[in-house]
C-alpha cells in the first residue's frame, strides 16, 4: 500500500495563472471586473495567448489547503486529475516540490489541464476566467485502497459533487476512509455549490463527515437562513466539528456545546483575500492533527490566513509560521 500521510485531499486540480493587466485588457475580453466566469477551451487559449508574463502554480481550494499543510510541516497527499501537458506538469511539479504525494498520474488523453486565469488590475481587483477541463474527468477508478491509503484526515472539496462521477467517487472514498479509521472532513466550496448539492451535503454531514469547513455565506446557504445566529441554532443538534470563517468578524468553532469565537487580527492593508480560507483550513487542520486544542487551532488558522491576505497569491510563507511558534 502507498505510504500514508496525515492529510489527503480530493478536489478539482486547477493551475492558477496570475498576471497583472490593465482595465483595457478586462474590457477586451468582455469580463465584468471582479467576476469569476467559467469559459470553454477555445476562450482559455485565446486569453492565455493575449497575456504577458505570468506566474503559474497549483491551485484550487483544497489543493491550496493541501499545499499549505505541507508547507507548515505536515505530511500530505492529493488526488485530482490533470492532463500530461504543460500546465499539468506545472501542477504536479509544484505540489511535489512542496512534498505533497500526488497519488494519480496525469492523463494521456482527454481534456487539457484546468486553469484559472487570475487577472490582477492595478487597484488589486481580481477577475477570474476559469476553464475546468481535465479536473472534471476524475473518476471512481481513481479512488482505490492504494490512492486513499490511511490518512489521519481525508478532506473532500464540495465542487467534486459537480463532476459526473463525483457523488460515486466521494461515496467510495468515504467508505475506504471509514474502514481505515480516517476522519472525513468536507469543505463546502461556495454558496452556489451548496445550493446545487444541499441535500447531498446534509446527508454527508449527518452520516459520514466529522469536520465541516465553510464560510458564513456557505453555512447560511446550507441551512437556508438569512442570519448567522440562525446557523448557530441549526447546528446545535449536530455533533460535528464546524469550523466557520467570517472574514473581518473572525471565525467561530462549534463542537456540541463548545463554542469558540476567534477575533480577526488587525491588518493595515489587505492586498488579496484569495486563498485566505484555504490557508485557515490548512493551519487549523495542522493544529488539530498535531493534538492542539480548538482554541489553539483557531488562533493558528487566523494567524496564517492573516498573513496570506497581505500578499499576492494563496501560498503560505513558512517564515510566518516559524515566527508564530
Amino acid at each position: 500500500m502507498t505510504e500514508s500521510a496525515q492529510l489527503l485531499g480530493i478536489s478539482n486540480a486547477i493551475v492558477d495563472v496570475l498576471v497583472h493587466v490593465d482595465e483595457d485588457f478586462i474590457k477586451k475580453i468582455g469580463a465584468p471586473s471582479g467576476s469569476m466566469t467559467l469559459i470553454d477551451e477555445a476562450h482559455a487559449h485565446e486569453i492565455y495567448d493575449m497575456m504577458g508574463p505570468a506566474t503559474e502554480m497549483s491551485g484550487g481550494s483544497v489543493a491550496n489547503t493541501i499545499a499549505g499543510f505541507a508547507i507548515l510541516g505536515g505530511t500530505a497527499s492529493y488526488i485530482g486529475r490533470v492532463k500530461n501537458d504543460q500546465l499539468g506538469e506545472v501542477f504536479t511539479h509544484d505540489m511535489r516540490s512542496l512534498g505533497v504525494d500526488v497519488r494519480i498520474a496525469p492523463a494521456i488523453d482527454g481534456a487539457p489541464t484546468a486553469r484559472s486565469h487570475i487577472l490582477i488590475e492595478p487597484n488589486g481587483q481580481r477577475t477570474m476566467q476559469t476553464y475546468l477541463g481535465a479536473c472534471t474527468e476524475l473518476g471512481v477508478s481513481d479512488i482505490t485502497e492504494e490512492t486513499v491509503s490511511t490518512p489521519n484526515v481525508i478532506l473532500i472539496e464540495g465542487y467534486i459533487w459537480d463532476i459526473k462521477e463525483g457523488p460515486a467517487l466521494v461515496a467510495k472514498a468515504i467508505r475506504i476512509a471509514k474502514q481505515n479509521g480516517s476522519t472525513v472532513a468536507l469543505s463546502l466550496s461556495d454558496s452556489y455549490c451548496v445550493e446545487r448539492h444541499r441535500n447531498s451535503f446534509m446527508r454527508a454531514i449527518q452520516d459520514d463527515v466529522t469536520i465541516v469547513f465553510a464560510n458564513e455565506d456557505e453555512m447560511m446557504a446550507l441551512y437556508e437562513v438569512d442570519e448567522f445566529d440562525n446557523v448557530l441554532a441549526a447546528i446545535n443538534r449536530f455533533d460535528n466539528l464546524f469550523v466557520m470563517t467570517r472574514a473581518e468578524r473572525g471565525s467561530v468553532i462549534v463542537k456540541g456545546n463548545t463554542k469558540i469565537v476567534q477575533d480577526a487580527m488587525v491588518v493595515k492593508k489587505i492586498i488579496d483575500t484569495t486563498g485566505a480560507g484555504d490557508a485557515y483550513t490548512a493551519a487549523f487542520l495542522y493544529g488539530w492533527i498535531c493534538g492542539k486544542t480548538l482554541d489553539e487551532c483557531a488562533r493558528l488558522g487566523t494567524h496564517i490566513a492573516t498573513s496570506v491576505i497581505q500578499q499576492i497569491g494563496a501560498r503560505i510563507d513558512k517564515d510566518v509560521f516559524s515566527s508564530y511558534q
